[in-house]
């Protein structure tokens, strides 16, 4: 590990202030994911910005029926969280078919959002990654691809978005709420918050370098049955081949977004129209225009096998 200077911070915008007058400097909560990568020197910030003692870290109703999320709040508590589990239970789900009982205890919900890729070529740093190093090459273009996307790839990046919790987000419409240094704050709808790869696989969000996520925001409950299923190598403490996070009303319509298939929370609403007709009408709309590799055609049936159990499962 590189060493790195730090500091504690006490309001949101100090944070965001305090990452922009440090170039290099990087925001740390629960750091389940950013120290493992500062140890392989795949992350070597020149400073790190405590936001743990910031009021961050409550769940609360918003005046339109739907939730604020803390971007503090520990992954344990908010897939336990009776209204959660009520309104938004596809959340929940997701929440706990990730990681282990300790890792969610300590992760957060803006780390969670943030996360980056499980790629093997990635995390090797004797093998090329533009995503790691911008330029040097992919070196899972030609190699071994079985985790890796199938849709929404580019010439300089096939990796993977390795959270569930953004899968659920996104067939949730949340919305992620920020702050700058000036105070100035926005609002990002999840569709616009992740980036496909492009030729800049390694820029991932919508997020400046300096702005701080300070919040979460669901709207009002969606009904219908929720369903999150996730395949995958080990029945727990592994990432998803292919997860299906579903919402389905009784009218046969409903919401899907895919994990494990792109370098995104993968949804289209155009395809949810064909939710009714079943799996195959809307994985052929889902995911037209995939390209997949020898080792990972499997995802296109398996993905549309697993919309259709969650289909089966919500008509039960």
């Amino acid at each position: 590990m590189k060493p790195f200077t730090y500091e504690r911070v006490t309001s949101p915008a100090e944070a965001a202030a305090a990452v922009a007058r440090h170039p290099g400097a990087k925001f740390i909560a629960g750091g389940t994911n950013l120290l493992d990568l500062m140890k392989l020197q795949i992350e070597a910030p020149t400073h790190l910005v405590d936001v743990n003692g910031l009021a961050v870290d409550k769940i609360e109703a918003t005046p339109e029926g739907g939730l604020r999320i803390g971007a503090l709040v520990r992954n344990t508590d908010l897939a336990a969280d009776p209204r959660v589990r009520r309104d938004h239970a596809v959340l929940s789900r997701a929440l706990l078919s990730g990681a282990s009982g300790q890792l969610r205890n300590k992760a957060t919900t803006a780390g969670n959002l943030l996360q980056r890729t499980r790629c093997a070529y990635f995390y090797d740093t004797d093998q090329p990654c533009n995503k790691r190093l911008p330029g040097s090459g992919c070196s899972a273009i030609g190699g071994i691809t079985r985790q890796h996307a199938v849709i929404g790839a580019s010439h300089a990046c096939i990796a993977t978005h390795p959270s569930d919790m953004a899968v659920a987000m996104r067939v949730l419409d949340a919305s992620i709420e920020t702050v700058r240094p000036d105070g100035a704050r926005r609002v990002i709808p999840i569709a616009d918050f992740y980036r496909l790869p492009g030729d800049t696989p390694h820029i991932e969000t919508a997020l400046a370098q300096d702005e701080l996520i300070t919040s979460v925001t669901l709207p009002k409950p969606a009904g219908g049955t929720h369903i999150y299923r996730k395949v995958r190598d080990r029945a727990s403490y592994a990432f998803a081949l292919v997860s299906v996070a579903a919402i389905v009303q009784r009218d046969g319509s409903g919401r899907v977004a895919l994990g494990g298939v792109a370098h995104k929370p993968w949804r289209m609403e155009a395809a949810e129209a064909a939710m009714p007709r079943g799996a195959p009408a809307v994985m052929a709309q889902l995911l037209a225009g995939a390209q997949p590799t020898d080792d990972n055609a499997f995802k296109l049936l398996l993905a549309e096998r697993s919309l259709a159990a969650a289909l089966l499962q919500a008509r039960t």
